[in-house]
């Protein structure tokens, strides 16, 4: 049967646009009037002191990033379960986009094993819902505070097989890395048989010119997840050392 576009329309997701959207498309739209500019500065600041509260006493975290397409059952998903699992068993909170998929799978390691999970979760007409396997999460309106809090709190990122959204966060915190705000963090990507074209188009690069053979060096690529843990906790081991636990303070209402 020939589909008509009527029809194709009918078969998209329906994107149900939210205050958050609108005010983030409009700020986006070129100069405003300076009110409603002061409107929009209240608003940001308003999701970073909301996301500084919830996630203040989590950490240390390692963050995993991931499709939120991957389901049950899919390989991906099992990894993420692994990573998770074991991301636990270094003593580190795992923390994740906060939604289906990989992240959950991720969430979903951590929590069956008794470790700490959490999510910082960003608010989406479709797609994005917190899942069940966090001790604590927080959501957030707008993809660049998420994507701060995310480093923030984080000593190590794992990247999944992922989207446009995991392209983003991974090319971002390789960015503050190889500029030197972000002091020895080390970068997992899981999924050779997904990733490695993409680290063979950054060898491209290099021999463009555009990167270095040191900021290659940024990246570890593998499948085995206890490489991955090997990886980490020799940067942990070598760079980071142990503070005491700031303790929560009653009088502004913080919790652990």
């Amino acid at each position: 049967m020939e589909v008509t576009p009527s029809d194709a329309a009918l078969t998209r997701p329906l994107l149900i646009r939210t205050p958050e959207d609108h005010a983030l498309q409009t700020a986006l739209e070129g100069p405003k009037s300076r009110q409603s500019e002061l409107r929009f500065i209240f608003r940001i600041s308003w999701q970073f002191l909301k996301g500084f509260r919830a996630l203040h006493f989590v950490g240390p975290c390692v963050t995993v990033f991931g499709s939120a397409r991957f389901q049950p059952g899919h390989r991906f998903y099992e990894m993420a379960q692994q990573v998770g699992r074991a991301v636990a068993g270094l003593g580190f909170t795992v923390m994740t986009g906060g939604g289906p998929g990989l992240m959950e799978a991720a969430n979903r390691g951590a929590y069956e094993a008794g470790g700490r999970s959490v999510g910082c979760n960003v608010r989406l007409p479709y797609e994005q819902a917190p899942n069940r396997y966090m001790h604590k999460w927080v959501t957030i309106d707008f993809f660049f505070v998420r994507k701060v809090l995310l480093v923030k709190y984080s000593y190590a990122f794992i990247v999944m097989p992922g989207g446009w959204g995991t392209m983003d966060e991974l090319f971002e915190t390789l960015t503050l890395v190889q500029t030197g705000i972000l002091q020895s963090f080390p970068v997992v990507l899981m999924g050779c048989s997904y990733y490695q074209p993409l680290l063979d188009y950054l060898y491209q690069m290099k021999q463009a010119g555009t990167i270095s053979e040191k900021d290659l060096k940024l990246v570890l690529l593998t499948d085995d997840v206890d490489e991955a843990m090997a990886h980490i906790r020799r940067y942990v081991e070598t760079n980071l050392r142990i503070t005491h636990r700031r303790k929560p303070l009653w009088w502004l209402l913080e919790r652990v």
